[in-house]
Order: C-alpha cells, then sequence, then structure tokens
C-alpha cells in the first residue's frame, strides 16, 4: 500500500521538544499524524529544508545519528536523542526508481539526520522504531527537477 505524504512544519529549532508553549500546537499536530497512517509503516523517506546537494543524495546509514544542524538554543537542546535506525534498503531501492526516472543519485553514509526529521518524528513516533532515512533536496531549488523526483 502508499502510505499517505505529509507536509510537515516543525516550528523554531527544537522548540517542540523543550516544552515551548508556543509550539504547543505544533506538538499537537505532530501527535495526530500517526492516526492519519492506517498501514504498517515499513520505513520513513523524510526530504528537509536543511540539506540540499548538488544531485538528489540518499542518506543509506544502517545506523542514524543526529545533526544538530542549529544554534543558540539551550544546552539541554544538544542531548536530544532519536535511535532510529536507518533504512538503507529502502533508501537504495529510492535511489534505483530516481535512476530510473533519468536522474543522477549519490549515496551519502555518514550525515546525520537534521532537526527538520528528528524534532517531528520524536514527538510522532516518539518509540523510534522505524526505519527512517532522508532524501536531500536540490541545491539549486528547480521546482521542475523536484517535481521530477516525485
Amino acid at each position: 500500500p502508499t502510505l499517505p505524504t505529509f507536509y510537515v512544519a516543525h516550528g523554531g529549532g527544537p522548540m517542540p521538544l523543550l516544552g515551548d508553549p508556543q509550539h504547543a500546537g505544533i506538538v499537537k499536530h505532530f501527535k495526530e499524524l500517526p492516526s492519519m497512517v492506517t498501514s504498517p509503516i515499513k520505513a520513513i523517506l523524510v526530504v528537509s529544508a536543511h540539506w540540499e546537494a548538488d544531485v538528489p543524495t540518499v542518506m543509506t546509514n544502517a545506523k542514524t545519528k543526529l545533526l544538530y544542524d542549529y544554534y543558540g538554543f539551550p544546552p539541554e537542546s544538544y542531548k536530544i536523542q532519536y535511535p532510529c535506525p536507518g533504512a538503507p534498503d529502502v533508501a537504495r531501492r529510492t535511489k534505483e526508481l530516481l535512476e530510473q526516472a533519468g536522474m543522477k543519485v549519490k549515496e551519502e553514509s555518514s550525515r546525520g539526520l537534521d532537526h527538520g526529521v528528528f524534532v517531528p518524528l520524536k514527538v510522532s513516533f516518539p518509540d523510534a522504531d522505524i526505519p527512517t532515512f532522508q532524501l536531500s533536496l536540490l541545491s539549486s531549488l528547480d521546482p521542475v527537477a523536484h517535481l521530477r523526483m516525485g
């Protein structure tokens, strides 16, 4: 089955995870996301605005780490953990599909999940048990090229 696609704004950096009252609405929305999925989730693919590359780049890590790509927040925001597994098989299948569409694609196995991934997922899927990976945006930000990516 095809699972739904969501556009998720994560608010101000890690603030939804720090109990900031101005982010209560976003936290409520994050908590509702799992109820919108009616089939089992094999993996989660996230395209985050915080990762751009010259060509589509797929994260193939078997084990994920976090990339604290924000600055000036309280010390506890740099200790947040979200130890979800990676999804290298699904990531490679994603790469194959993009290549079949005529795109040059790279693999990346050392980058961490950025806060556009771990902030919403830590609230939505707190058990961190769903394999997760990222696909970069194109640094050109060309809308036609992004539509070709699917």
